[in-house]
């Protein structure tokens, strides 16, 4: 595996957004739990996370969504974001468990055409396989 790195956005009691980080091989992983969402600042700990990890030399990026309870379009803009720049770098960014409302956010902006997708971490794993990617500096 790899290293384990949490962050949490907290806000009041409630908190906001969890971001696990592990590796698989050159696949960074990153388990959100919670909410990604303007309001409580959520996005743009996922922002800064993800624009971290790109700058560190992170091309291969797995979101898993499993546990992402609320998503809006602040988020799905971080994402977006993230995915366009690694395609252009040579990356890629999937996507592993949309479930619930966050399923049905993607799917109303019909993002789930765009964004590889996933149900389990080994095929999510798999697919980044067989491609080449490249970190330009």
């Amino acid at each position: 595996m790899g290293v384990r790195l949490s962050l949490n956005s907290e806000r009041g009691a409630v908190v906001g957004l969890q971001i696990s980080i592990r590796e698989s091989g050159d696949v960074t992983i990153l388990d959100l739990r919670g909410r990604s969402t303007i309001d409580g600042g959520e996005s743009e700990l996922l922002s800064s996370c993800l624009r971290k990890l790109i700058a560190k030399g992170a091309r291969k990026l797995l979101l898993n969504l499993a546990d992402l309870t609320q998503v809006d379009t602040s988020g799905v803009g971080v994402i977006v974001a993230t995915y366009v720049f690694l395609r252009e770098q040579g990356g890629d960014l999937k996507l592993l468990c949309p479930c619930g409302r966050v399923r049905e956010v993607f799917r109303v902006l019909r993002l789930q055409e765009i964004f590889p997708s996933f149900e389990e971490e080994t095929q999510a794993l798999a697919s980044f396989r067989g491609r080449t990617y490249f970190a330009t500096r």
